[in-house]
């Protein structure tokens, strides 16, 4: 694809690209927002450097792809900014967010369309990756038996799961664990592609099978989407950005640098409801 207004670099050929020429801290024309649209709809996950976001300016920037979502159950660090997701580890973290593969929060009706990370502070000696996997290319390498097997069949998503450590929180009034079913396949509903979409840190159970089924099916999913294959390996430095199209995509924080420091903010734009469309 050829771009006019910013400059996109391919980290692997299915999946990722940082994107040169964007100032996020400012608003996009809309051939630059065009542009950056469709570099994340070709690469699933772009990547920003050297940029300088104020909250406000990082929420802008994710409303121009749409609403922004509220997490159900994260502290709300900010009143004056709910939609802001405080993205911190440190010395006394026991674990991190997103340490296993993920679709984010997939226990919602409506999951979010995309997820927008902004890292200011790093890990000093390294660390700290986010490693990104492409769930088209988890899709289409399925054998065509399998495939057969998948379409029609549903997946319970739980908030709990993946979020048990917040049950007792406290601190907020409006706390809610949602769930809900979705197609194990779903088709993407601005490319039209299929991609897979059960994960470790919210799925449960396929409904239509019988538990021992269900479990064994679903291990060999999660095996299957960790193909290293499908994957591309982000190294944040301070100030970088990523953004990820949450409808393909799904990734895995490294907690790799204890006891250091890695701080940020997310910004997550409201999504809609997963369908299968069988061609």
């Amino acid at each position: 694809m050829a771009y006019q207004s910013i400059e996109v670099r391919k980290l692997t050929p299915s999946i990722g690209a940082e994107i040169f020429g964007v100032d996020l801290g400012k608003p996009l024309g809309n051939q630059q927002f065009q542009e950056v649209h469709d570099a994340l709809m070709e690469n699933l996950v772009i990547f920003f450097r050297d940029q300088k976001m104020s909250m406000e300016q990082h929420k802008e920037f994710g409303r121009r792809f749409g609403p922004l979502h509220v997490h159900p159950n994260a502290p709300i660090t900010f009143p004056e900014h709910p939609e802001i997701l405080v993205i911190k580890a440190d010395e006394n973290s026991k674990h991190v967010a997103g340490e296993e593969w993920h679709t984010d929060v997939s226990c919602d009706l409506e999951p979010p369309m995309g997820s927008i990370l902004y890292l200011t502070e790093v890990p000093p000696e390294g660390g700290g990756d986010t490693l990104f996997a492409n769930m088209y290319r988890a899709y289409d390498t399925l054998s065509e038996p399998i495939k057969q097997l998948l379409q029609g069949l549903t997946a319970l998503h739980d908030s709990s799961k993946a979020h048990y450590y917040r049950v007792k929180a406290t601190d907020r009034d409006d706390i809610k664990f949602p769930n809900a079913e979705h197609p194990i396949v779903r088709t993407h509903p601005v490319t039209g592609r299929q991609s897979l979409y059960v994960n470790r840190g919210f799925t449960l159970r396929i409904p239509q099978l019988k538990r021992h089924e269900s479990d064994a099916l679903l291990e060999m999913l999660y095996r299957h989407i960790e193909t290293p294959e499908f994957q591309c390996r982000f190294k944040w430095q301070p100030d970088s950005v990523a953004f990820w199209d949450n409808r393909c995509v799904q990734h895995h924080a490294m907690f790799d640098y204890f006891p250091h420091r890695r701080y940020g903010h997310r910004v997550t734009v409201c999504g809609d409801k997963p369908f299968l469309r069988v061609n």
